[in-house]
């Protein structure tokens, strides 16, 4: 690990020792959002999973019964008979937070009853199940892109979240300690040399003590 570059003072020691502490204490909250973000990430996987098995079946059902219906009617028939939608709807798209994460939410409101807008005397009957069922799918299909993109976003936050946690865990609180180990050595070597000093410091005084009452 590398020793920050820091004056070895015990103020600074001290200085040292409070940004450690705070370092840790943030690492702390940081892997417990992690750790939240996580677990409300796998319940929206879950559930992403099961609506999505939910709405691939019913779409590959109707699809097949589009393909049918398609068999039956020329593309100019079936072209004609989708000009008009059956069904209007309002959809009103905001926002809630998750762990501080701003996710989308999207209401879907039909504004009235599905209505097939096309003569009945040349489309099949396919294509009439089709159309009621795909608009009964919708609700379900848009559920499904709100809940694609709330895992997109929790999955992109967990990984900034996951690279600030390794930082601090891996680099930040191994140089301070690395840091604060280098000025501890370096104060008690500077200890030891003024002990060291002193030492040779009343030695000299004795004898030179010694000396005088030798004279004397």
């Amino acid at each position: 690990m590398a020793i920050l570059r820091v004056n070895p003072t015990r103020m600074e020691l001290t200085r040292l020792k409070r940004q450690l502490a705070t370092a840790e204490r943030g690492h702390k909250l940081l892997k417990d959002k992690q750790d939240e973000m996580i677990r409300q990430f796998m319940e929206l996987i879950k559930k992403n999973r099961r609506l999505r098995i939910e709405v691939e079946e019913e779409l590959s059902r109707i699809m097949k019964q589009f393909g049918l219906a398609k068999l039956k009617m020329s593309r100019i028939g079936m072209l004609e008979a989708m000009m008009i939608p059956s069904q209007a709807a309002k959809m009103e798209v905001g926002s809630k937070s998750v762990m501080n994460i701003k996710i989308p939410t999207v209401n879907y409101e039909p504004q009235k009853a599905i209505d097939l807008t096309y003569g009945f005397a040349f489309t099949p009957s396919e294509l009439d199940q089709a159309i009621l069922d795909l608009s009964g799918l919708l609700p379900k299909l848009v559920e499904l892109a709100q809940l694609d993109k709330s895992c997109d976003m929790l999955a992109n936050e967990i990984e900034k979240t996951r690279r600030r946690v390794n930082a601090i865990e891996f680099i930040m609180i191994p140089d301070m300690d690395d840091s604060i180990r280098y000025i501890q050595m370096k104060l008690e070597d500077n200890e030891r040399s003024n002990i060291i000093r002193l030492m040779k410091s009343k030695e000299i005084i004795l004898a030179k003590a010694n000396e005088q009452t030798n004279y004397s």
